[in-house]
C-alpha cells in the first residue's frame, strides 16, 4: 500500500512538471525549464486567445504549443524584471504581433526603456471569459506584480495567482538581490519591508486561491523552494515559515534576509538587459561545427574553450587552458558565473548535446559562440588531471606546506568541512587564487566532485602546475566516517 501511494504521489508531481488545466472555457499551461528552475505560463480563453507570462528566450516552445492547440497569442507579459534569465517577452511579442504588457510600478529607476503598454496596480484585463487583475506585490523587486486570473464563466473556480518571484511553494522571494547584484546599498531592507506589506495584503485573498510561482527548487531567487509546482494560499499560510512572521515586521526582515544563497555573477547583467533595449534573437542560429584547422586556429587565437564533457572523460585528457564546465541542469548558471559576456566561446560537446547546450546559453544571453568540436584528440600536448583518494589526502595533510582548498559555498563550508581546508567558493576562485602559491601542491574538493573538476581547470588556466583533485569530495569523506569540523 505504501509503495502504491508513493507511486501515485511521484506520478502526480511528474504530471505537474508541465502542468496543463483544460477546465471549462480555459487552458492553463505551465512550462517548466529545469535548467533555470523557471516556470512560465500560457493561459487561453474560450476564443483560443492566449496570454504568455514570463517566457524564456527560446520562444519556439510557446509558438509550437500555440500551433498545436490552435491558439493565437494576443498578449505577452512578465511579473518583474528578471535577474536569473534573459526574458523572451520582446522576441515573442514581435514574432506573434502580440501586445507587450509590462509593469509601470516601482518608480523611475524600475521602468522598462523600450516600447510596451504599461500595467498598474488593480488594472484589469478582460480576456474573453477571463479576467486578469494586476496586483502590485513589491519586495523581491520594486516593480514586481502578480496576476490574479478569474474564470468569469465559472465563478466557483478558485482564483489562480501567477506570483512570479513574490511567493514560491515553501518560500517567498528574496529581497536582497538588488543590493548583492546591482549594488543598490540598503535596498535589501527596503525590499524586505515592502515584501512584508505585500504579503499582508495578499493574505486577504480567498484562502483557496491557487498559487503558481515563477521558480521551483534549484533557483537562487529564494533559500528553501519546494519541488512541488503549485500550492494554495491556505497551504502556504500554514506551512511556509515566512508567513509565521507576518505580525512582526522586524522578525520577518531578519528571517527573510538570513541564509540567502550567494547569487551567480551574471544576475546583474540580466537585470540590466531585461529592462533595456537590446538586439532580439528571433530564432536559434545553427552553431557551426569547426574543422580541425579552424579549431586549432581558434585555440591559437586564445578563444575560450569550454569543455562540457563528463568530468571522468576530461580527467583522462583535456586541452591545456580549457575551462571545464560539465553539461548539467546547472550548466548555464556556472557559465554565467565564470565566463565574461565579451569572451568568444568554442564548445566541446557531443552532437547529441550541442543543441541543448546552445539553448542553455541563449537563455542567459551567452550568444558569443564561435563554434563547436566533438573531440580533443586532434590537439597536441593534452593533459590529464591528478585525482587522489581520501587516504592520499590524509597523507598529504601531514606536509604543512600543502594548500587545502574547499570550493563549496560559504554556507556549505560552515555546515561542516574537512579540518585544515580553507574556503574559496568556485565563483570567487579566480580572484582569490592570488592567495594560493603556485610552487606548492594544492588539494581541491567540493561536495560531489563536479565543482572541484571546474576549479581544477580554473587553476590550470591560471598557471598552477601541482593541482590535486580529491574528486570523491565531502560526500566520500563522510561515507568513510572521517572527521569533520562543524
Amino acid at each position: 500500500m505504501k509503495r502504491k501511494l508513493l507511486l501515485i504521489k511521484t506520478l502526480s508531481i511528474f504530471l505537474l512538471s508541465n502542468f496543463v488545466v483544460r477546465a471549462q472555457n480555459m487552458i492553463f499551461e505551465r512550462i517548466y525549464d529545469e535548467t533555470l528552475s523557471q516556470a512560465s505560463y500560457i493561459i487561453a480563453n474560450e476564443n483560443k486567445e492566449a496570454i504568455v507570462i514570463d517566457p524564456k528566450r527560446d520562444i519556439d516552445t510557446y509558438i509550437d504549443f500555440a500551433k498545436q492547440n490552435g491558439l493565437e497569442i494576443k498578449y505577452v507579459t512578465e511579473t518583474h524584471i528578471h535577474a536569473d534569465f534573459l526574458s523572451g517577452s520582446r522576441e515573442l511579442a514581435q514574432v506573434t504581433n502580440a501586445k507587450l504588457l509590462l509593469s509601470a510600478e516601482g518608480g523611475d529607476d524600475w521602468q522598462y526603456s523600450f516600447l510596451h503598454e504599461p500595467l498598474n496596480d488593480l488594472q484589469k484585463i478582460y480576456f474573453g471569459n477571463l479576467e486578469i487583475e494586476v496586483m502590485h506585490t513589491p519586495g523581491h523587486t520594486p516593480e514586481s506584480i502578480s496576476f490574479l486570473i478569474r474564470n468569469l464563466k465559472n465563478t466557483s473556480e478558485p482564483i489562480k495567482a501567477v506570483t512570479g518571484d513574490f511567493i514560491f511553494v515553501g518560500d517567498v522571494g528574496r529581497p536582497d538581490l538588488l543590493e548583492k547584484t546591482a549594488g543598490k546599498e540598503g535596498s535589501q531592507f527596503v525590499g524586505a519591508s515592502q515584501l512584508f506589506e505585500s504579503l499582508n495584503k495578499f493574505i486577504n485573498l480567498p484562502k483557496n486561491t491557487e498559487l503558481w510561482p515563477g521558480h521551483g527548487a534549484g533557483s537562487f531567487c529564494g533559500k528553501s523552494l519546494s519541488t512541488v509546482p503549485q500550492s494554495t494560499l491556505e497551504q502556504e499560510m500554514s506551512s511556509s515559515m515566512a508567513f509565521k512572521y507576518l505580525n512582526d515586521k522586524k522578525a520577518f526582515i531578519e528571517f527573510v534576509l538570513d541564509g540567502q544563497p550567494e547569487p551567480p555573477k551574471y544576475f546583474s547583467t540580466m537585470k540590466e538587459w531585461n529592462k533595456s533595449s537590446r538586439p532580439l534573437l528571433i530564432e536559434i542560429p545553427k552553431l557551426k561545427k569547426l574543422t580541425n584547422t579552424e579549431a586549432l586556429k581558434a585555440y591559437e587565437n586564445n578563444i575560450l574553450i569550454i569543455d562540457t564533457r563528463r568530468k571522468e572523460e576530461v580527467a583522462k585528457e583535456y586541452i591545456p587552458g580549457s575551462l571545464h564546465i560539465e553539461n548539467s541542469t546547472s550548466f548555464s548558471t556556472f557559465v554565467g558565473s565564470l565566463v565574461s559576456y565579451n569572451q568568444p566561446i568554442l564548445l566541446i560537446a557531443s552532437e547529441a548535446e550541442i543543441r541543448d547546450i546552445q539553448r542553455k546559453l541563449i537563455r542567459i544571453g551567452m550568444d558569443n559562440l564561435y563554434g563547436y568540436i566533438t573531440e580533443v584528440k586532434n590537439f597536441k600536448n593534452l593533459k590529464s588531471s591528478k585525482i587522489i583518494t581520501a587516504e592520499e589526502v590524509l597523507e598529504y595533510k601531514k606536509d604543512k606546506k600543502v594548500q587545502l582548498i574547499d570550493v563549496r559555498t560559504a554556507s556549505e563550508y560552515e555546515s561542516g568541512h574537512i579540518k585544515g581546508f580553507e574556503n574559496m567558493s568556485l565563483n570567487s576562485l579566480d580572484e582569490m587564487s592570488i592567495r594560493i602559491q603556485k610552487d606548492v601542491p594544492v588539494i581541491i574538493h567540493c561536495q560531489s566532485g563536479v565543482r572541484a573538476a571546474m576549479a581544477y581547470s580554473i587553476l590550470e588556466r591560471l598557471g598552477f602546475t601541482t593541482i590535486l583533485n580529491y574528486s570523491g569530495s565531502i560526500n566520500d569523506w563522510k561515507a568513510k566516517k572521517l572527521p569533520l569540523v562543524k
